[in-house]
């Protein structure tokens, strides 16, 4: 009976001993074994491992990436002396777990708090010297670059990498926003009130050279016009005067009938002339000639 309980009792103890001297570590985290308080060795690899039950103490660190992302927003002044906030956001992860216990005693917490003062520090020397424009577009990526390498090499000195810090939001302060709105508003208007005056001089000018190309077109077409019924009054003319020039008295006849034609066009023309004058002649004599020096008789005034 004795043997028995002898034989669990160091069965048992035996399990105590073997279980207290064996730890498990996951892949997904480190394993700094301290000893008494120091820092014996760091084990970053998965596997089960052995220590000194009672003397050494196993403490565990996440070797995965960890955010730091919180709900408040920073605000900082631009080189336009405005000020605007910005909400941010650090991926960062624990590379040496060793000077990470060192430095900041194992707290995700404080390292998290160094982090985010040293991401508030940088982000304040860079905005300072840049636009709220370089901010949004121009100079972003520049910027961000240079926050990430100021903040890497300060969180070298507790242990931690940085894997990127972020912006996710660049808003104007609630005091400045109006204002800044207003501004731009003014801004627009006058860059369009500035090609609505260009748009109406180069209209001014383009209608200015149509007016100009038509009074010249509308001259030459004139010239050319009374040029043609030049040419055409000329070879009228001419043919005129050589048609009346074959027979005079036909001319004679033809001129006065276009006399009579233009003097009484319309039924109520009325003429105040002596019946006798060289006007009537072709009335008086089919021949055309004057009957004043005829005598008057019967005869003739029955033909007349």
């Amino acid at each position: 009976m004795q043997r028995i309980l002898f034989g669990a009792l160091a069965a048992l103890t035996l399990f105590v001993v073997g279980n207290a001297s064996l730890f498990m570590v996951d892949q997904r985290e480190y394993a700094v074994v301290r000893q008494i308080g120091e820092i014996r060795r760091v084990i970053d690899q998965p596997g089960l491992y052995l220590k000194v039950p009672l003397i050494q103490s196993i403490t565990y660190f996440d070797k995965r990436i960890l955010t730091i992302d919180t709900a408040d927003v920073d605000r900082f002044i631009t080189s336009e002396k405005l000020n605007v906030q910005v909400d941010s956001f650090v991926k960062w992860r624990i590379a040496d777990p060793k000077k990470f216990v060192v430095s900041v005693g194992g707290s995700e917490l404080i390292g998290a708090d160094r982090i985010s003062r040293s991401v508030r520090d940088a982000m304040n020397n860079e905005i300072a010297k840049r636009t709220v424009s370089d901010m949004i577009s121009g100079e972003r990526e520049q910027m961000m670059a240079s926050v990430r390498g100021k903040v890497a090499e300060d969180a070298k000195q507790i242990g931690a990498e940085i894997i990127d810090v972020r912006m996710k939001r660049v808003d104007f302060a609630p005091e400045v926003s109006e204002r800044v709105f207003d501004r731009m508003q003014a801004e627009r208007k006058r860059v369009a009130n500035e090609r609505r005056a260009t748009g109406s001089a180069e209209s001014e000018k383009i209608r200015a050279d149509a007016d100009r190309q038509r009074e010249v077109i509308l001259a030459e077409a004139y010239r050319d016009a009374q040029a043609t019924k030049g040419e055409g009054d000329g070879t009228a003319s001419a043919i005129y005067a050589k048609s009346f020039g074959q027979d005079p008295q036909f001319a004679q006849f033809y001129r006065s009938l276009e006399a009579y034609r233009a003097s009484f066009r319309n039924r109520s023309d009325v003429m105040v002339l002596d019946p006798s004058s060289d006007f009537f002649r072709y009335f008086r004599s089919s021949g055309g000639r004057s009957n004043a020096a005829e005598p008057a008789s019967s005869g003739s005034a029955g033909r007349r």
